[in-house]
């Protein structure tokens, strides 16, 4: 015995295969989080609104997908200006998704199910009908009198005050600066009881915050322990670049032109991503790393470019933000169904975030749905299923929006008067809004598409639901729903596409992007972005070939890399031996 103790402790020091184990990765690194829009999933009472008792029936749904987590937009008491993103209060649950004790419910159910929850948290500003709104607003000398951002205003004819400004005239004052609200207009309002303008980034019914004040602060922060200690896995950071705005209220940089409006577009230079959001950030996540569980922070973080996310991760740190949206896929002006534009901006994942995992995003609640963006009207589907592979099989957290694995489509309001996004109401008819990728969930070729048994849903029920519908997809094999969750069950199950590093190959192939991910077993994904077949020629001296997944049964009998011919829109992940 003496001279196995005294082995093993030689074994111990020189680091043998005796020493502790890594701890576990954090459960998110490696996660497919779906955002859940609850106003649109399921209908438990047939008021034609979702809730959540019928986002609680559709775990089972969750699970057969394959999804590690849900992100539910916001579900707190709200006047629903914004559809939940203007709070009237951070502890409580609007009563047309039901009440706390329906939410208990749901935490419990998707506890046993292994699926986590993550809650929308917004931080910039709250509802106008928010009590501590109600009260700042009613005089200059009340207990939150600053706990949002006023401004007696300048006055109208001062020679500095913009065109745009003397649009907005009270009392004769106008808006100290030109910044402006992203929904059209002024972003300052005026109200008579304290004869001043108020601050809106967004809706004039959602006051910013003040949070140069620590009570807003501690405030909010003791909203988010509320849902913390009640068991939630984490937030989604709503708007969270906007949280402060340049004390000296300087102009915002004209750019030229104007914008769906008709205001002018300005460079955001005062009035978003301030430095001072990152010291917020630190002292939240500090806060989140005390508790149990790896909880989790994303942030709504849109960027010019993937460099850009570092300093939310909180740079070499990394002490801010988790998981920092990647957003740049959801840009429909910027991204392409292109070979080229996708290799560089996945390679610039990999390499240019501090070997953090990017978190990409293709759709979700704010953007035109994926599947139209990048289809071309006739291989929509081909095409989805390039773009599936791609963000299940890349080295990254994945988040995917509800409808998104079984292909729903954008079904924008033809007429103004249908619309109920504040965005489309303004803006019509340049920008018709987000009503469009808002629609009720397509569960069954039945009646409302199974979301409710109201004929008449809070936006209507996209009229391709008899044909896309998750019953239906269900039963074929060839569904773009059974690629998603073929997909997602080899990046749970296959070592390589778990945790392997990416390297990119063939990167001179014309329309094909080809990447491996490294482990015992290599796996290579290869797609074509183009309408013809195109040939693999990855360079790699394989043996013992062998397909996981494939868009197009062609690619099923392939034995051999380079040489096969890959169809035209299709995508082939196959492991291998060099």
């Amino acid at each position: 015995m003496r001279r196995l103790l005294a082995g093993m402790a030689l074994s111990l020091a020189a680091g043998s295969s005796l020493a502790a184990p890594e701890p576990a990765a954090p459960w998110w690194k490696h996660a497919l989080i779906l955002e859940v829009y609850p106003r649109s999933y399921g209908d438990s009472n047939g008021d034609g609104v979702g809730d959540l008792e019928g986002i609680r029936q559709h775990l089972d749904d969750v699970q057969k997908l394959g999804a590690d987590a849900i992100w539910i937009t916001p579900m707190y008491p709200s006047p629903q200006v914004d559809f939940g993103y203007d709070v009237a209060d951070y502890r409580a649950v609007d009563p047309t998704y039901g009440t706390l004790a329906d939410f208990d419910r749901l935490m419990a159910d998707a506890k046993q199910k292994h699926i986590r929850v993550l809650l929308d948290m917004v931080l910039n500003h709250t509802s106008d009908k928010n009590a501590w709104f109600v009260e700042s607003a009613s005089s200059r000398d009340n207990p939150k009198a600053d706990w949002y951002v006023w401004n007696d205003g300048v006055d109208a004819n001062g020679a500095s005050v913009t065109p745009f400004q003397k649009r907005f005239v009270h009392d004769g004052k106008v808006p100290p600066n030109n910044w402006e609200s992203v929904f059209g207009g002024s972003a300052w309002e005026w109200v008579p009881a304290r004869k001043q303008f108020y601050y809106h980034r967004f809706y004039r019914q959602q006051p910013d915050l003040n949070w140069r004040n620590p009570a807003v602060e501690k405030a909010m922060f003791d909203a988010m322990r509320f849902w913390l200690d009640r068991g939630v896995a984490g937030f989604r950071l709503d708007a969270i670049s906007t949280l402060f705005e340049d004390p000296q209220l300087r102009n915002d940089p004209e750019r030229g032109g104007t914008n769906a409006y008709g205001d002018p577009n300005l460079h955001t230079q005062y009035s978003d991503n301030l430095p001072e959001v990152h010291d917020v950030m630190r002292r939240l996540r500090k806060m989140v790393d005390g508790y149990p569980g790896d909880r989790v922070l994303i942030g709504e973080t849109y960027t010019p470019k993937t460099a850009d996310l570092v300093p939310w991760y909180g740079g070499a740190q990394k002490d801010e933000l988790h998981l920092p949206m990647d957003l740049i896929p959801g840009f429909g002006w910027q991204a392409a169904f292109d070979d080229n534009w996708f290799r560089k901006h996945l390679r610039d994942a990999q390499t240019d975030l501090l070997g953090e995992p990017p978190l990409l995003v293709f759709d979700n609640h704010d953007n035109p749905r994926s599947i139209d963006r990048f289809g071309d009207g006739k291989h929509d589907l081909a095409r989805a299923k390039v773009i599936a592979a791609m963000l299940l099989t890349n080295r990254g957290v994945a988040l995917t929006y509800y409808g998104a694995p079984i292909g729903m489509t954008t079904s924008t309001p033809t007429r103004k008067e249908d619309v109920r996004d504040p965005v489309g109401i303004t803006g019509w008819p340049k920008d018709k809004g987000r009503d469009g990728e808002r629609t009720p969930m397509q569960w069954t070729a039945g009646p409302q598409a199974g979301f409710s048994t109201n004929p008449t849903t809070w936006l209507p029920v996209a009229s391709n639901y008899r044909t896309v519908n998750v019953a239906s997809e269900m039963a074929d094999s060839g569904s773009l729903l059974q690629w998603y969750r073929t997909l997602i069950d080899l990046r749970r199950s296959n070592p390589s596409l778990h945790d392997g590093a990416m390297t990119f190959v063939d990167t001179q192939n014309p329309n094909v992007l080809t990447y491996v991910r490294e482990g015992a077993e290599p796996v290579l994904v290869a797609m074509n972005f183009s309408g013809e077949p195109r040939p693999l020629a990855s360079g790699i001296k394989a043996s013992a070939v062998r397909t996981l997944a494939a868009s197009d049964d062609a690619l099923k009998a392939a034995h051999s890399l380079d040489g096969t011919m890959l169809p035209p829109y299709s995508a082939w992940i196959v492991a291998f031996k060099r």
